[in-house]
């Protein structure tokens, strides 16, 4: 766990974080979750399984909780409970129950799917990552992504980014991003679960210069207050 600022955040495994101040929170991606608890709100960065999933949804959703996912999500957010949806697109701003929130497009560059031809995570498809802006305190969740051009200079505080490779930034790729992005502080994210290892974590560690590398220990959910 890396508290920075009054906010808490927890590595739950793969795109899955968990941000926490003494009144919001705030859950990413949920996957692969093992204990139900009441999230605040649920960001949604786009439409695949292992970010979308309905199931674990479910298991962090309830009457009370707002989501904000990108367009593409927003018709298949059915069957769990929710108090409100949202969506957001890249370039887009809201303000979500205090929370500031800013779409930034998430996209490849040249993971290419051999079967479509195209793009694992094609453009077009208004993919998104999130500059999440918590008590003055920015977190940048990139979302499925290469090093693209929209990331330039965004500097937030935080920087959650994937470093697995095949769908996403490889280790050193990622590395890059982080001299092109200039966060203070930035995390590792999507190994483990399905592609990649702690292995690429290190490498993107030992490669990065320009900031302070946290890699957190993936730590169960039910560390937070439990679900009612």
């Amino acid at each position: 766990m890396l508290e920075y600022k009054g906010t808490k955040i927890k590595w739950l495994g793969h795109d899955t974080f968990l941000l926490e101040t003494d009144s919001k929170i705030i859950i990413t991606d949920p996957y692969r979750i093992s204990i139900p608890l009441e999230a605040d709100m649920i960001l949604v960065s786009h439409e695949h399984f292992d970010h979308m999933s309905i199931e674990d949804l479910g298991k962090v959703s309830s009457i009370r909780t707002t989501i904000v996912a990108a367009k593409e999500c927003i018709g298949k957010l059915v069957g769990i409970p929710f108090k409100e949806k949202t969506s957001l697109s890249p370039g887009e701003e809201k303000t979500v129950n205090g929370i500031k929130l800013r779409g930034i497009a998430a996209y490849n560059i040249d993971k290419i799917n051999p079967d479509t031809k195209k793009p694992f995570h094609p453009k077009e498809d208004g993919k998104i990552g999130f500059m999440i802006n918590i008590n003055g305190t920015t977190i940048y969740h990139t979302g499925d992504s290469d090093l693209v051009p929209e990331m330039n200079n965004l500097q937030p505080d935080v920087l959650l980014v994937p470093v697995s490779g095949t769908y996403v930034m490889s280790a050193r790729e990622a590395a890059r991003a982080v001299d092109v992005i200039k966060p203070k502080i930035a995390i590792p994210m999507h190994y483990g679960s399905i592609v990649g290892s702690l292995h690429d974590a290190q490498e993107f560690k030992n490669t990065v210069t320009s900031c302070e590398v946290c890699i957190l220990t993936k730590e169960p959910l039910g560390e937070a207050s439990p679900k009612e």
